[in-house]
């Protein structure tokens, strides 16, 4: 209810300036706090151990392997337990290049120069019982003024010796295809880590990028088989399914969506990943491919049969992390989706049946003593409109053009804490960020893409 209250119109503006300049104020002053709550806690590790800048998703070796042995690894102290709960709050402003019209969001935010209550989450994360862990967020969102079931694995690891090869192997229940993913490459931990959640963002996305409305976070589940052989290679496969509708309004996530029909997955979606990765001296590398198919019925109506959507992606990962004083990193994935839209073309929904959205992201980083980072990322996407209005006027649709973008995103982050650990230190940690990102193409417009230029500052607290 507190939530509800502090994220109504009349608060946004307030709540976030003071959240983004108390952050800024603690990180200032320099206090002794000093990692991610409940992992930090359960393994006695600093965060540094788990994350390159000491706070947030992007994970060092050691944080694969944590999250690939079911996040249960522990201290093997037995003392004192303490709950494996943590939370987080984000809070943030964004300036766009033009004012948007009609404002952003559903109600309540200017034109430009938004202060926004971003969210703020509850999680449970870590070891559950002996071989069993989790990671499992439920988050409200300041935004959209709702409460709703965010990135959630629930994992079964164990480890083996068979035929001279170390095989670490386990299940994955979860509810958002690369949710469960070990990389930094894949759509669900990517960078940018935050974003600006007021500003205008291309329409063009792939079905494993969020870009298939019923597709997204907390509106499918599946479950994979995964293993690790020999720190080598990684092969994982398994599928998805659409979550009822009655799941979907318990948990909040069909009216995170605008009460709007969703699209329905018919049957289970296979999903299937391997990769390749090798630690040697400091210097981290990996190379994978992800793919997933879904026979998907358009707004949940069944009368015209299936669209078809069909993914299929490459990534690589360089990381140098010999000296954890400096750090730098390299990212890429390039993920070709097809699309065979025969049921929206029967039910007169577009005019291209054959359709495609193709997406190249590269982002490279440098990290000082885990505290200091500068990125650049590169995001080009190709792809179709489905349909298009006449120009004359006429009201009819015509087969869409172009409506891929081109932008480059900047961002410096800072995170003061995170460097030791005492049980003291693991109640908070802090990141602040500053983030630019510039556009040459917009939803196919070149001419005035640049208008949906976005500054954005955030601040980050988990305790």
């Amino acid at each position: 209810m507190l939530l509800k209250i502090l994220g109504t119109n009349r608060f946004r503006p307030l709540l976030a300036t003071l959240c983004v300049y108390s952050f800024a104020a603690w990180a200032l002053l320099g206090q002794s706090a000093q990692a991610v709550p409940s992992m930090s806690r359960q393994t006695g590790a600093a965060c540094t151990m788990c994350h390159t800048t000491a706070f947030g998703p992007n994970l060092t070796p050691f944080g694969r392997e944590f999250k690939l042995n079911g996040y249960v690894w522990d201290s093997g102290s037995s003392d004192t337990y303490i709950p494996p709960i943590s939370g987080m709050a984000m809070g943030s402003f964004s300036n766009t290049k033009q004012n948007q019209n009609p404002p952003p969001g559903p109600s309540g935010f200017n034109a430009n120069n938004n202060f926004a209550f971003d969210q703020a989450s509850l999680f449970y994360a870590g070891k559950i019982w002996d071989k069993v862990g989790a990671f499992s967020q439920w988050t409200y969102d300041g935004v959209n003024d709702n409460l709703f079931m965010d990135n959630t694995d629930v994992r079964f690891a164990n480890q083996i010796d068979l035929f001279d090869r170390d095989i670490v192997y386990g299940i994955s229940a979860n509810n958002k295809p690369t949710v469960q993913d070990l990389w930094n490459t894949t759509p669900a931990w990517g960078f940018p880590y935050v974003s600006s959640h007021v500003a205008p963002t291309p329409a063009a996305a792939s079905m494993l990028d969020g870009g298939v409305s019923g597709i997204n976070t907390g509106q499918v589940g599946g479950a994979t088989l995964y293993a690790m052989i020999d720190r080598l290679l990684y092969i994982e496969a398994g599928g998805y399914g659409s979550f009822s509708q009655s799941f979907m309004i318990g948990t909040g996530n069909f009216n995170n969506w605008g009460n709007t029909p969703l699209n329905r997955i018919d049957g289970g979606a296979p999903y299937w990943r391997i990769a390749l990765q090798k630690d040697w001296d400091g210097h981290y590398f990996s190379l994978g491919h992800y793919g997933m198919s879904a026979n998907v019925y358009p707004n949940a109506d069944k009368s015209g049969g299936t669209d078809n959507y069909t993914d299929l992606a490459f990534d690589a990962t360089y990381q140098y992390l010999a000296n954890p004083e400096h750090i730098a990193e390299l990212k890429t994935t390039y993920i070709r989706e097809t699309r065979d839209l025969k049921a929206s073309a029967y039910l007169g929904n577009t005019v291209n049946r054959d359709n495609y959205v193709n997406t190249f992201k590269i982002n490279g980083s440098y990290t000082y003593a885990q505290t200091y980072s500068v990125a650049l990322g590169y995001n080009k996407t190709w792809a179709r409109a489905d349909t298009v209005f006449d120009p004359a006027g006429t009201g009819q649709l015509l087969p869409g053009g172009n409506n891929g973008s081109e932008y480059f995103t900047a961002e410096l982050s800072y995170v003061p804490f995170g460097k030791n650990y005492t049980l003291l230190s693991s109640l908070m940690n802090l990141r602040l960020a500053l983030q630019y990102v510039g556009y040459t193409q917009f939803d196919g417009n070149q001419n005035q893409a640049a208008n949906n230029n976005t500054f954005y500052m955030n601040g980050w607290l988990a305790f």
